[in-house]
């Protein structure tokens, strides 16, 4: 055979691998039929893509799309990881009193809470990688300690959007006979339903709609992003509020700054607890991601009482020092009345006790 014939038969072997691998089961699946009568019905979308609600670039660096990820990739940042283990507790969730308004961060932006009597999990990554690619986005030494066995019955299970560092087939599959309710946006309960889930437990919700939940409602609200396991932004990102009687707990997911915080703040009032993003920002994203100061302002704009700063300290997808995020934020809040809790990994957060402290356990890491 000549060279090109091998070549021939080499790029079609090569395109057979990567199209088997392109079928795996962790790839999800694009919004099928039952999700596609919902989506038509959005006005958040266009010709089935979403949109957020202003314009939004996704990298905004000066040299463009090629210079960003040039510098991603070779750029000098340093203590993007950890070197020592990361200190983390091991609560058993599964005995906590379900009468105790309480929270327990799992890393990353998995949480775990519960709240007049339910519970509640956000965004579980409890596999060894948030991403496509084996043995990339690999947790930090000491993070791995929880997994789907460690969690008690969940009455819901809150998607925010379908990243892989937010939505991991390991972690659901395994979670399945635990799971109650599934809410998330609209598109994603297709990754659900092809993962094995039945339809009746799945609510897929439009930004502004609400899930009663008996004793309150789970609201799904905007926020300023993207979505996509292999084509971007066929699913719907979100925030959601969880609000019963006498208690708002928000959960931001991911998110640059906008005025959807003030918009949001304005319409329900005080939040009582907010999960919001403090990690994997860069100047050139910054629209994708909020910034440390914008945490701050996305916090006062919620008029939150009390604030837990996610998405970081478990995975690194950003080129900033692991610890940055803790850092810049506990200086921003230092002069002001915010209330800032830094649970290490696995410490329960009492929901009801704004007086609870917790030390700055990650600088004893660096």
């Amino acid at each position: 055979m000549t060279k090109y014939e091998y070549f021939l038969i080499g790029a079609a072997v090569f395109a057979v691998v990567c199209v088997g691998y392109l079928n795996l089961a962790k790839f999800g699946h694009l919004p099928d039929e039952i999700s596609q009568e919902k989506i038509k019905l959005s006005p958040h979308q266009k010709d089935g893509k979403f949109r957020n609600i202003h314009p939004t670039e996704k990298m905004t660096g000066q040299g463009g799309f090629f210079s960003t990820m040039y510098d991603f990739y070779f750029g000098d940042h340093p203590d993007t990881k950890p070197d020592k283990k990361i200190p983390v507790v091991k609560t058993d969730i599964k005995s906590l009193d379900l009468n105790r308004d309480a929270l327990v961060w799992l890393g990353h932006s998995s949480t775990y809470f519960q709240l007049n009597g339910k519970r509640y999990l956000v965004d579980p990554v409890f596999s060894e990688n948030a991403s496509p690619l084996p043995h990339n986005v690999v947790p930090f030494k000491g993070t791995s300690v929880y997994s789907a066995d460690d969690m008690p019955e969940i009455d819901y299970l809150i998607i925010t959007h379908d990243h892989y560092d937010h939505l991991d087939y390991e972690t659901i599959t395994a979670l399945k006979p635990k799971v109650r309710n599934v809410i998330t946006g609209l598109g994603v309960g297709s990754h659900f339903r092809h993962w094995g889930y039945d339809d009746k437990i799945i609510r897929e919700t439009d930004w502004n709609e609400s899930v009663d939940i008996g004793n309150g409602k789970i609201h799904c609200l905007p926020a300023r992003h993207f979505s996509g396991r292999l084509f971007s932004n066929r699913t719907l990102w979100a925030s959601f509020l969880i609000e019963t009687q006498k208690f708002k707990l928000y959960v931001g997911g991911d998110s640059g700054y906008d005025d959807h915080y003030k918009i949001i703040g304005e319409k329900f009032g005080d939040v009582d607890f907010a999960l919001l993003e403090a990690g994997q920002y860069d100047k050139n994203w910054r629209y994708i991601h909020e910034m440390p100061e914008e945490f701050i302002k996305a916090a006062k704009d919620l008029n939150a009482k009390r604030l837990l700063p996610v998405h970081n300290s478990k995975f690194s997808i950003c080129n900033h020092a692991w610890y940055e995020p803790l850092d810049r934020i506990s200086e921003l809040s230092a002069n002001t009345d915010l209330n800032i809790a830094t649970p290490k990994i696995g410490e329960v957060v009492d929901l009801r006790d704004s007086s609870q402290r917790f030390s700055a356990w990650w600088k004893d890491v660096k």
